[in-house]
C-alpha cells in the first residue's frame, strides 16, 4: 500500500501548529527526540521534518508529496508546487519598513536607494510591478538592523505584531504580501497517493470548518422562527424542537466565528432568548 509523504518544519511555531492539525485530524504520531522521519500509526502518512527553506525544492523534486509551509516561503523560492488549501494559522505579512524618522509612506521613497531583505525574489517582482528602481541587498536573518548600521534605507521583511520593527526604530509602510500556512502538493503525484491525499484533505477541511464556526442553541417564539432562521448562516436549515412552554421552540444551528457578535445582536432583536454557544470539534459534509 502506498504511503503519502508530508514535509513540515522541523522546529518552531509552524511545526507545532502543523502537528496539532494532524492530531486534530485523528492521525497518531509517535515522535521521538531528534527523529527526522516518522510513520503515522493509523494513517498511510510519513512525516518528514525538514528545514523550512528546503521544503519547496523537495516538493518540486518529488522527495516529499505534500507539505505544510508558509505561503511566503513557497512563493519566494519559485519552485513547482500547487497550493491546495489555506490553513488559517501562522499568519503574517511581508512588508516594507523604514526608519521612524522617514515621514512618507510612498514607495517612491525607495527609488535609487538600497533595501535589505531575505526575500529578494518577491521584493524584485513587487518593485518591477511598481516601477521602482531600488537596489536589493540580500541578508539571511536580522534584517531589521540594516538601516541602523547604514546598510540600507529600509527593509522588506516578515511582520506579525510589528514589535520587532518598533524595537529597532522602524515602522511598516507597505504590505507586499499577506501570508499564512498552506497545504501544497507536488505536481507529479501518483493516483494512489492522490487518493490518500483526498482522504487527508477531507479530514483537514472538516477540522478547519469547525474552527471557524460555533454551534448555537436558542429559545425562539414560534411566530419568530422564520425571521430568526433567515438571520442564521446555516449549513442547510436549522433544527427546530418544541419546548414544554407552548408557543416556544428550541432552534439549533451553526454560526460563523467572524460574524458572531453582529449575528447575535440581530438574533436578540428578532426575539431569540437563552442563547447558548458551544465549540465544534469537526464538521463533516
Amino acid at each position: 500500500m502506498s504511503t503519502l509523504k508530508i514535509a513540515i518544519q522541523k522546529s518552531g511555531r509552524l511545526n507545532q501548529d502543523s502537528l496539532k492539525l494532524l492530531k486534530d485530524c485523528g492521525i497518531s504520531i509517535d515522535n521521538g527526540k531528534d527523529q527526522l522521519k516518522v510513520v503515522a500509526r493509523n494513517f498511510p502518512l510519513e512525516i518528514l521534518y525538514l528545514r523550512n527553506s528546503d521544503i519547496p525544492q523537495y516538493l518540486e523534486d518529488g522527495v516529499t508529496d505534500i507539505a505544510i509551509i508558509g505561503e511566503n516561503t513557497l512563493l519566494e523560492k519559485q519552485k513547482k508546487a500547487e497550493i491546495i488549501e489555506t490553513l488559517g494559522f501562522s499568519k503574517c505579512r511581508l512588508s516594507l519598513a523604514v526608519p521612524k524618522s522617514v515621514e512618507t509612506d510612498d514607495i517612491a521613497y525607495f527609488n535609487g536607494k538600497k533595501i535589505a531583505t531575505s526575500y529578494p525574489n518577491t521584493l524584485k517582482n513587487f518593485l518591477t510591478e511598481n516601477n521602482i528602481n531600488a537596489q536589493i541587498h540580500v541578508i539571511s536573518g536580522s534584517v531589521e538592523i540594516a538601516p541602523n548600521i547604514g546598510l540600507a534605507a529600509g527593509i522588506c521583511d516578515l511582520v506579525s505584531s510589528g514589535s520587532t520593527l518598533f524595537k529597532n526604530g522602524l515602522r511598516e509602510t507597505t504590505v507586499i504580501l499577506k501570508s499564512q500556512a498552506v497545504l501544497a502538493k507536488s505536481v507529479n503525484l501518483s493516483d494512489d497517493k492522490q487518493a490518500i491525499l483526498d482522504r487527508l484533505l477531507f479530514r483537514i477541511q472538516s477540522v478547519l470548518r469547525a474552527k471557524n464556526t460555533k454551534y448555537i442553541l436558542m429559545n425562539v417564539p414560534d411566530n419568530k422562527i422564520q425571521e430568526v432562521s433567515n438571520i442564521l448562516p446555516v449549513l442547510k436549515s436549522p433544527t427546530v424542537l418544541p419546548l414544554v412552554d407552548e408557543g416556544w421552540s428550541s432552534l439549533h444551528s451553526v454560526i460563523e466565528e467572524e460574524t458572531f457578535w453582529s449575528v447575535i445582536d440581530d438574533l436578540k432583536r428578532a426575539g431569540a432568548e437563552g442563547i447558548l454557544i458551544i465549540p465544534i470539534d469537526k464538521i463533516v459534509l
